[in-house]
């Protein structure tokens, strides 16, 4: 059916082909560099500042309220240590999220 005749060889004889097969793998190579995902970048950064805020408040809150509740338990000032330790904690949270957020990148 094909009035041309038939290639003598393999089609990978000739060194055009070659060289073009060649490039096709180092491109390829190259993009499959540069669509890895980069380990450290930024959004790792941010999730782990975002649970560094989390800690800093669930802790401060819980911290005061243990605080307090271990104060009013032995001293018998309900609810005043109670309220106390609470604000403090608040406060102490506050106080690291601020001085975490003021801080320069390494």
């Amino acid at each position: 059916m094909n009035d041309e005749p038939s290639a003598p060889g393999p089609v990978g004889e000739d060194a055009r082909l070659d060289s073009l097969d060649d490039r096709l793998k180092a491109l390829r190579e190259r993009e499959a560099q540069r669509q890895k995902p980069v380990a450290g970048a930024e959004t790792d950064d941010a999730y782990r500042a975002g649970n560094r805020v989390l800690a800093d408040l669930l802790g401060g809150v819980a911290g005061g309220l243990f605080l307090g509740w271990v104060i009013d338990h032995f001293a018998g000032t309900s609810p005043w240590g109670l309220m106390v330790m609470l604000f403090a904690g608040i406060f102490v949270a506050f106080r690291n999220i601020i001085r975490n957020s003021n801080r320069r990148p390494d």
